[in-house]
């Protein structure tokens, strides 16, 4: 202690002397702190400004969108298209990139939606799009490569960024995503926001190896339930897959289930625990649904529909995508002509139609008549051994049905096998008409522009192509020496004649505007081929172009395109296209109708007739048929092509490589024609109008002709060999589309040289007309019929 007053007074100095450097100490360590404390604020306070401002630069290019537009984006999702039988019968869907199909919410079962918000959201019903402290963890994660690096994205967040943003990581791309799940919110309920979340997001493959999307199809292509009915460890599992749709699926891309399914299932355990976390599930429910043995329910593997792999899913798929492109091309100012001038153009809008179809829910409806078509597809295999000619090859077929009337396709034959061979034989091939070219081509066209009538005459003398080297051949002889009946040239396909016939058809009109107006696309230059009548083009015609113009001969000379997509609805019901008939006349009605009485010869007793035959014993062999046969150079294609009043059914066979076929396979080709017909007509006898005759038209003329030169009777001279009167010897009816008959002359027929013509005349004999009795006053009474007053009825 202090021993005086001294002590005490040195002790207070000593103090007063330590507190001097203390108070100072102090004093600045507190101007210190406050100025820290100001500095701090200050740069938390710029910091904000400038986080602010950064933040409103990363958005500034955003455009914000209004409520319509935000939900036209987040509704914007790949819708399965479909195409439908005539019925409404589904024929299939059409493949996408990804199988959707969205159902409302009502039909989602409740554990699906608690097991998701659980799992990725689970303050979603409680934030406002965005968690901050979410996004500030996730932040500093990115920085400093610490943590999960989970991205705290809110359900409303990854909508945005599936529906309306990319998959760049950036930040510019984070804040647009904030803004707008930020905007969304504002707009759209909770439950609207999770109903689309689940109708849009990837959920991996089903068990046909085929990507989906969406709660329904991953509900149905992975346990084959409804959305509505799967149970707890389902609902798990599912909720689960969208964080990696592929790595969770159990499924690989060929449908098949994967050896290993761990991760997928361990991913569902932690969907379960994180539901028993948030107290939507009890601990028994918990510790069932682990137990639960989920594999078992994994669906088996198959093959997608074989629909999909068929002739008809092609075609219609390809017709539908042809009408979908016109106005996508006509909306860039693209013309017609420029689309017929570049396959490049043709190309690039074909292709997005496809997209277009594939990806937006339309539907599809055709003329296509399931029980038809498919009886026709059916004939293939029931009758195909008609067509094995034992080479170990295949023989390919292809074939139509249309409606004569209207152009309305019923079905067709694309090919043998699909799987072998996706080449449509119908739609795609072009090959040599052979024969079938001279009806619509030249007989029609000559008959029509008033050159012949049925009966007149065409020159089959031996005679070589303009070039000289090579002789034309009939089937069965270099000619006849002779002139033969326009109606007998035909019943027998004779190719003299009517190489004589077109040669001097061309001479009056380029038969070019009558297969214009039928749209069948030879070049113009093929129509100065002089073999173009017996089917010598450069790449040929295809059965579809064929079929329709034999219907047009059918159609009393009307064309109607064929088709078989008759309506296209969008995804609203909207219709955005229907057929519409445009009825082009090619023909006279005369004209058609003569053309069809003399094909009714062909089949009946002509070179078709083993079509008629094989249809021996059904009701079909009382149908009123007319077609035409046709055989390729060298056997490499045959044709058969007949109608009724109402359909016409076209067969063609060949080898895809040009390989030679016998030459009794124009006989078999008539056969299988036959046995396909009858196949359908047993399931479909309605449309083919057995009952129906082909009538000669009213404008037809019918003019009495001498036998001989097929003109009017009377007197020729005969040069250098003076006059032969026709009249009183044999007649016969001539058949003309107008008022186009003529006298008699030296030159009676089409073709031939004058020596010719001076052979016939010279070797000519007349057949004497045969003369009626004559009736007299003395045997009115005797020849009189007993039941007179039936005869005045």
């Amino acid at each position: 202690m202090f021993k005086n007053r001294d002590d005490i007074q040195k002790y207070k100095d000593k103090l007063s002397s330590l507190s001097f450097p203390i108070n100072v100490t102090y004093r600045v360590g507190r101007s210190i702190f406050i100025f820290m404390l100001f500095g701090i604020l200050a740069a938390c306070v710029l910091g904000l400004g400038v986080g602010v401002g950064y933040f409103s630069s990363l958005v500034a290019p955003l455009e914000v969108p209004s409520k319509s537009t935000l939900e036209d984006k987040i509704y914007d999702i790949e819708r399965q298209s479909k195409m439908n039988y005539d019925d409404g019968e589904l024929i299939s869907v059409i493949k996408s990139d990804l199988i959707r199909t969205p159902i409302d919410e009502k039909e989602i079962s409740p554990l699906v939606k608690k097991a998701l918000i659980s799992t990725e959201d689970e303050h979603f019903y409680e934030h406002n799009g965005i968690v901050p402290k979410a996004i500030a963890r996730a932040t500093i994660s990115d920085v400093t490569g610490l943590g999960s690096g989970s991205g705290g994205s809110t359900i409303t967040q990854q909508l945005i960024k599936q529906q309306l943003l990319t998959n760049e990581t950036s930040y510019s791309r984070k804040a647009s995503e904030m803004l707008l799940a930020l905007r969304t919110e504002k707009y759209f309920s909770k439950t609207e926001i999770l109903n689309a979340y689940l109708n849009v997001s990837p959920f991996g493959r089903n068990n046909k190896g085929e990507n989906i999307a969406g709660i329904q199809e991953a509900a149905t292509g992975i346990f084959g339930l409804n959305a509505k009915d799967v149970n707890l460890p389902q609902a798990a599992f599912l909720a689960g897959l969208p964080q990696s749709p592929i790595e969770y699926s159990p499924y690989n891309n060929d449908g098949s289930l994967k050896k290993d399914s761990n991760s997928g299932l361990q991913r569902k355990d932690n969907v379960l625990f994180n539901m028993y976390r948030e107290k939507q599930i009890s601990k028994k429910e918990y510790d069932e649904a682990l137990k639960y043995d989920l594999a078992k329910d994994f669906l088996k593997s198959e093959k997608s529909s074989s629909a999909e792999n068929s002739y008809l899913y092609h075609y219609i798929y390809d017709e539908a995508a042809k009408i979908m492109m016109i106005p996508l091309y006509e909306a860039d100012g693209v013309t017609e002509k420029q689309i017929e001038e570049s396959d490049e153009l043709s190309t690039h809008y074909f292709d997005l139609a496809k997209r277009e179809l594939r990806q937006n829910g339309y539907t599809v409806d055709t003329t296509i008549n399931k029980t038809i078509h498919q009886a026709m597809e059916e004939s293939v295999n029931q009758f195909g051994y008609v067509l094995n000619d034992g080479r170990n090859k295949l023989l390919e077929t292809g074939s139509i049905l249309m409606d004569n009337r209207s152009g309305k396709i019923f079905g067709f034959i694309g090919g043998r096998d699909y799987q072998q061979n996706q080449n449509n034989h119908a739609f795609q091939t072009y090959r040599s008409p052979g024969s079938t070219m001279k009806p619509i081509l030249a007989y029609a066209p000559a008959i029509d522009q008033g050159l012949i009538g049925s009966e007149s005459k065409l020159a089959d003398f031996p005679m070589n192509y303009r070039d000289g080297n090579q002789p034309i051949k009939n089937y069965s002889d270099f000619g006849s020496n002779t002139f033969k009946s326009v109606r007998e040239s035909l019943k027998w396909s004779l190719n003299i004649p009517v190489v004589n016939l077109y040669n001097d058809l061309l001479n009056t009109m380029n038969p070019k505007d009558y297969f214009d107006k039928m749209e069948i696309g030879l070049k113009p230059e093929e129509y100065g081929f002089e073999s173009i009548a017996l089917g010598g083009t450069n790449d040929g015609i295809s059965v579809y172009e064929e079929t329709a113009a034999y219907a047009t001969l059918a159609n009393k000379g009307s064309y109607n395109r064929g088709y078989a997509i008759s309506k296209i609805t969008d995804k609203s019901g909207k219709v955005v296209y229907e057929h519409q008939s445009k009825p082009v006349q090619v023909f006279k009605p005369a004209t058609a109708s003569i053309m069809n009485d003399m094909m009714r010869d062909v089949v009946n007793s002509g070179t078709g007739k083993p079509a008629r035959d094989a249809l021996s014993g059904s009701t079909l062999q009382q149908a009123d048929w007319v077609g035409k046969t046709g055989t390729s150079e060298n056997q490499k294609d045959y044709w058969f092509t007949a109608s009724t009043p109402a359909i016409t059914m076209s067969s063609w066979i060949g080898y895809d490589d040009n390989t030679l076929m016998y030459d009794t396979w124009n006989k078999q080709n008539m056969v299988f024609w036959a046995y396909m017909t009858n196949y359908v007509y047993q399931r479909s006898p309605e449309i083919f109008g057995v009952q129906e005759k082909f009538n000669l038209e009213p404008s037809v003329k019918k003019v009495k002709v001498s036998e001989f030169t097929g003109q009017k009777e009377g007197p020729v001279k005969i040069e250098n060999g003076g006059t032969v009167n026709l009249r009183g010897t044999k007649t016969i009816t001539n058949l003309y589309s107008g008022d186009f008959a003529k006298d008699s002359t030296f030159r009676f027929g089409i073709g031939g040289t004058d020596s010719q013509y001076q052979s016939v005349w010279k070797n000519y004999r007349p057949t004497i007309a045969p003369t009626k009795p004559r009736t007299t006053e003395n045997n009115k009474e005797k020849n009189k019929p007993k039941n007179s007053k039936k005869e005045e009825d």
